[in-house]
């Protein structure tokens, strides 16, 4: 099990990286292998051939001087572009990077305890929480310590390596849920019931393909069993999510193939096997304090300097455009910090920054120091948010980092969300307005459009989360114009709140509104048949799809790791003397690598034990098959085993899966399972 106290970087694994790139460089290693290998790495391919997308990991966006010293040493030594680029899920993002230069890279990140270790690929990705964890007035507890000891137990966790397909979690610190759980896989919520502390957990939320909110799957939970349900969910993820359809393959389709009920009655199931496995792990206790306060900082981070819990203290916001920032930026902050004795500055969801602890006398002179820099706080009109969209993702349709510097929220400061396609990274059914790309034809030509929504709200606050308004799909050339449009007519009705005057329309009202934009005669097509800031015609190019969701998995290899997984959990219900449940492990181990054996064989995958004992003497007779038998035989015997027992099978069954890596890795020379068997000896 992951320990709460070890570093997050490792610098071993990235030498093994280098040899990873070295092989493939060389030859011997191929293209989907070292795919797979760089995406655990945090390492992303672009569409630009030869150069690749680093993503740092910053756990609930927290940074230190130091750490932003090491960003904005690995930008200027390793980017081709020289930006780093902050996320909605709070990581840092650099472009234009060679692969060679990578392990490098890396090594100045985890000088400053830095990883982008499971950044990208079917992991629990970088964990995101309220901006203002740990000042919040409203706020029930600070959220990060158990950020911190769900983050260190998922890295590197054998259940975490070949997931179905990526996991996201979010912490919110309070009800008021800024850190939006409801478009994650799990979101975590702190709550007060009934005179108690204690967290509500959400599953199933997620935007993009069919955008679905969370559903709350236990209404409270105490502190320390906040870990047995997060792993619950994740190990539901893995055992059920579909490995065969990418596109379905997230946990919010689980809620839609086993309805609401059925899929909390799998998340308890899952609840009580977690809660005995993890039964012997330390809990951490955070320091848990009544309201101070009950204005909520805002979905995202605050859009002003906003009073800490701690008196004479406040938070200052820091304006990114398109979270776009320099080395020069970077370093420049981090001097920053350290002539006023500041530690820490978060990263935030709407892509900027948040310098935390500020004394008001130092007010001044750190706005200065900023302005010095070319940087300022957030003003009415600038909270627009963008993903790279066609500057550099595989998945691009449109140019949303070139349009998005073009609008406004205007005087209302309205949230304004920009994603290049579908996949809506920058998450645009929880935006006041928000925008995709699309390609449409009209009168024979593909032309680039927006596909537009209304009145999403990704923070549940006073009135609850909801999922976006759809409305019309406008050609990118005329999107501008529809903002400033709605904006105005939102104005002009007098009502204060985007949020309700747009659920107030009645059905058709942003259509009716905008189709004059939407319609296109054929000969004002000219006019419409570039994307914003293209001097050539709209076209969509191939590029053989994202990264996003890793590459074709090697079954086996996902077995393998399952049954690490499960070792670990055998390996802590010995511990517990609970020698019965124990050997569930052992047979849910000779379950999957015998199966995986099989398939990868040619055979079939079987359920039972002796179905696969028999498949196996069929195609490998030998050890392999007869230690298999061998251990599902003394596994039957298991009913009444006592200490002695439990060690020997698990002895059998532990040689009898390092004989059946070996011979994996005989059949396929580039399949690594060290990580899988690792601490296994013959």
């Amino acid at each position: 099990m992951n320990s709460n106290s070890q570093s997050i970087s490792d610098l071993a694994e990235i030498d093994r990286f280098e040899q990873a790139i070295q092989s493939f460089n060389a030859g011997t290693l191929d293209i989907d292998r070292m795919t797979a290998t760089r995406l655990q790495h945090g390492v992303y391919g672009q569409r630009q051939l030869g150069v690749h997308m680093m993503r740092i990991k910053a756990p609930g966006g927290r940074l230190t001087p130091e750490q932003l010293d090491a960003v904005a040493d690995v930008v200027a030594t390793h980017s081709q572009k020289g930006i780093a680029h902050i996320t909605t899920r709070q990581s840092i993002q650099t472009y234009f990077v060679p692969l060679d230069s990578t392990p490098e890279a890396m090594r100045r990140l985890a000088e400053a305890d830095m990883t982008t270790r499971e950044a990208c690929s079917n992991t629990v990705r970088n964990i995101t929480s309220c901006s203002l964890s740990g000042v919040c007035p409203k706020e029930h507890v600070d959220v990060t310590t158990h950020l911190e000891n769900v983050t260190k137990h998922f890295l590197r966790n054998p259940l975490n390596q070949q997931l179905p397909r990526k996991f996201k979690i979010s912490f919110s610190a309070c009800e008021s849920d800024c850190a939006q759980a409801m478009l994650h896989d799990t979101g975590i919520v702190a709550v007060k019931k009934n005179g108690a502390y204690g967290f509500m957990i959400k599953a199933g939320g997620g935007l993009g393909h069919k955008p679905r909110e969370a559903i709350t799957v236990d209404e409270f939970i105490p502190e320390h069993e906040l870990l047995f349900a997060v792993e619950a969910l994740v190990t539901l993820h893995n055992k059920y999510s579909d490995r065969t359809k990418r596109a379905k393959s997230r946990i919010k389709f689980l809620v839609e193939r086993f309805g609401e009920d059925g899929f909390r009655q799998k998340y308890r199931e899952e609840f009580e096997r977690t809660r005995q496995a993890l039964a012997s792990l330390p809990t951490p206790k955070a320091e848990w304090r009544e309201q101070t306060g009950f204005e909520a900082p805002g979905q995202g981070a605050p859009r002003k300097l906003f009073a800490q819990h701690q008196p004479g203290l406040y938070v200052l916001p820091i304006a990114l455009p398109t979270g776009d920032i320099t080395p020069l930026q970077l370093h420049g902050i981090a001097a920053l910090l350290r002539a006023h004795g500041l530690s820490d500055v978060r990263t935030t969801q709407d892509q900027n920054l948040a310098i935390l602890n500020v004394a008001e006398a130092s007010l001044p002179a750190i706005r200065a120091t900023l302005a010095e820099l070319g940087l300022r706080e957030p003003v009415a009109g600038d909270n627009v948010v963008a993903c790279p969209g066609t500057s550099t993702c595989r998945l691009g349709i449109s140019a949303s980092m070139k349009i998005a510097p073009e609008l406004s929220g205007g005087s209302k400061d309205l949230h304004i969300r920009v994603s290049g396609c579908h996949n809506g990274c920058a998450q645009p059914e929880t935006g006041d307005i928000g925008i995709y790309g699309e390609g449409k034809r009209l009168h024979g030509k593909l032309v680039p459009h927006y596909q537009m929504y209304f009145a999403g709200r990704g923070m549940a606050g006073d009135k609850g989360a909801a999922l976006a308004l759809k409305g019309p799909m406008l050609p990118v050339a005329r999107v501008k114009q529809a903002i400033e449009r709605v904006e105005a007519a939102h104005i002009d009705s007098g009502t204060e709140s985007f949020f309700d005057w747009a659920r107030a329309r009645e059905t058709g009202y942003f259509g009716q509104l905008l189709a004059d934009l939407a319609e296109v005669e054929k000969d004002e097509l000219d006019t419409v048949m570039r994307d914003y800031g293209s001097t050539t015609d709209f076209r969509v190019l191939n590029l053989g799809g994202g990264e996003c969701a890793g590459v074709s998995q090697v079954m086996i290899g996902a077995n393998f790791f399952e049954a690490a997984h499960e070792r670990e959990y055998r390996n802590a219900l010995v511990f517990q003397r609970k020698y019965s449940e124990a050997a569930q492990c052992n047979e849910a181990i000779l379950r999957l690598l015998g199966s995986g054996l099989g398939l990868l064989l040619g055979g079939s995958r079987f359920e039972e034990l002796d179905k696969l004992a028999v498949q196996l003497q069929a195609m490998i007779p030998g050890s392999i098959a007869d230690e298999f038998t061998q251990a599902v035989t003394a596994l039957a015997n298991t009913e009444e085993c006592g200490a002695e027992d439990s060690q020997q099978l698990n002895s059998l069954v532990d040689s009898w899966t390092v004989k059946v890596a070996t011979y994996a890795a005989e059949q396929d020379a580039q399949l690594d399972l060290n990580e899988a068997v690792a601490g296994l000896s013959v």
